[in-house]
């Protein structure tokens, strides 16, 4: 049976430097999505011509926008890359340059050009999943999106900074704290049958 082997994390894209190399739909798909969770984030974009809806949102958002075809110059001090051109050629090329200088690339919609995925996120207030289908399958990611916004209860943020101030509370080393926490919080957790 295959099975998903990526490791998820959260990056703080408000401390690290992006690059999206391209200006059209699924460009503005990747800005969107990437300012939607990190209104912070510090992006920069390249492309030869930007759609209308981009520049106003990067705009928005304080987005340096470079009118210019992809160079490895624009590599400089970048931590990740996502190339959204139509060209193969361009992504392609991007992807290597990106191996050489270990900066982490992705290339919308070519997993074998990704060093990760971007996947369907829920948040509510502090609380953040992210759903993974392994590159396979991005409507499933979305679905999976939509159940969990459904059954995710809106004061789950109540709950974490009420959790957060009663974790200042407990006394003992690490693992006590840990254990108190988990016995406190077992009722979150269905009984199985």
């Amino acid at each position: 049976m295959e099975r998903n082997e990526l490791y998820p994390i959260f990056l703080k894209v408000s401390q690290l430097n992006v690059l999206i190399v391209g200006g059209g739909n699924v460009a503005l798909e990747k800005l969107t999505f990437l300012l939607k969770s990190s209104p912070a984030a510090q992006v920069e974009m390249v492309a030869p011509m930007f759609r209308e809806e981009t520049v106003v949102l990067a705009e928005k958002f304080g987005i340096a926008m470079h009118c210019d075809t992809y160079n490895l110059e624009y590599l400089t001090d970048r931590h990740i890359v996502i190339a959204t051109t139509d060209s193969p050629e361009v992504n392609e090329q991007v992807y290597h340059d990106c191996r050489t200088k270990s900066i982490l690339v992705n290339v919308a919609d070519n997993p074998p050009f990704c060093d990760f995925y971007m996947g369907g996120i829920v948040t509510k207030g502090n609380v953040k999943v992210a759903i993974s289908t392994n590159g396979k399958s991005p409507t499933t990611a979305k679905r999976l999106r939509q159940f969990f916004e459904d059954v995710i209860p809106e004061n789950i943020d109540d709950l974490v900074k009420n959790l957060n101030e009663y974790r200042k509370t407990i006394k003992g080393d690490f693992e006590e704290k840990v254990e108190t926490l988990n016995e406190f919080t077992k009722g979150l957790v269905g009984k199985k049958k």
